[in-house]
This record gives C-alpha cells, structure tokens and sequence, in this order.
C-alpha cells in the first residue's frame, strides 16, 4: 500500500482512507472486468443455449481460466487465502456464489440429461472452484510451470470426460 501511495503521489492515510488493505483496492480494479466476465459467460450461454450442458460448462471454464491468466496478480490480494471467496474478495462474495451456482445447475443439468453419471453435484461444483482459485492457479502456472492449456486440459479431463456417462464415453470413441 505504502508503494501504490507513493507511485500515486498521494498519502497513505489517503489510500487507508478509501482502501482497509490492498485487496479492497485490487477488487475495485477488478470491477470492471468480473463485470464484462458476466456478460460474456451470458452470452455464451445464449449462444450455445442448443449445446449439451457439458459443453457450456467447458465455455465457462475457459472463460473463468482466461480471467486467471489475465487478472492473476490483482485476484490473488482479492481472494487472499479464504477458499470461500474463491475468485472474488469478501466484499463481493456474490460473484462467487453466482459462479457456484451456475456451474452446479450446469452439472446438475449434465446429469440430468444423462451427460454425466450421477454425482454430488454441489460437491464437485466447490471442487472445480477450489481447482480456480487464484492462488492454486498462480502456484500451477509459476510453481509448476503448467501452461493455460494444460491447466484447462486437466480440468476438462477430471471434471467433464472423468465423470460422463458410459454412454456418453461410447458415443465420443465412436465420432
């Protein structure tokens, strides 16, 4: 905080005054782009309205993925170390709540329509949001030195091929 004052040529008290800590300063930057996250996950969704869910599902991971890779060191002040915020900071618990419930009525859709075997479905959906947290995604990419795609690779192989249906799989080995 100290140097973001310091490289804004304000006080610090300035700073604490309108920010507590950093993540409430990364959050707001990151208004904006959760903003044009939502609309583009929507938009998705009413492009695709006629794909299989598990296809959409894959839409919005590589959506939520590509917002790791481009807001990474903004997220990670944000989501700090609690898993429940996930992709978001306290203060905007919302989003991740709206995140976690898109992707289980995306599951649960999946399963319903026999795209997946039965599964817990609000188990798994915390499961892949624990996968996208910003600081485990930080830790793959710099620690572990996985890519974007082999990150997005391995979610669709755990969460999406790794749990469809014996059907489904026959279909897929069939095309």
């Amino acid at each position: 905080m100290h140097q973001i004052a310091r490289d804004a040529k304000i006080g610090q008290g300035t700073l604490y005054r309108r920010y507590a800590h950093k993540g409430e300063l990364c959050m707001d930057l990151l208004q904006q782009r959760q903003e044009r996250l939502g609309e583009e996950i929507a938009a998705l969704l009413t492009a695709t309205a006629t794909s299989t869910a598990l296809e959409r599902l894959d839409g919005v991971l590589t959506h939520v993925v590509a917002l790791l890779e481009e807001q990474g060191a903004l997220l990670i002040p944000v989501a700090g170390t609690d898993a429940r915020y996930g992709l978001c900071g306290e203060s905007d618990a919302g989003y991740f709540v709206w995140l976690q419930e898109l992707i289980a009525d995306l599951l649960a859709e999946a399963v319903e329509r026999g795209e997946l075997a039965s599964l817990d479905v609000p188990y798994t959906a915390d499961a892949i949001l624990a996968t996208l947290h910003p600081m485990f995604y930080h830790f793959q990419r710099q620690e572990r030195g996985f890519s974007q795609g082999r990150i997005l690779q391995g979610l669709r192989r755990i969460y999406i091929d790794g749990v469809k249906t014996q059907r489904n799989t026959e279909e897929l080995a069939d095309v």
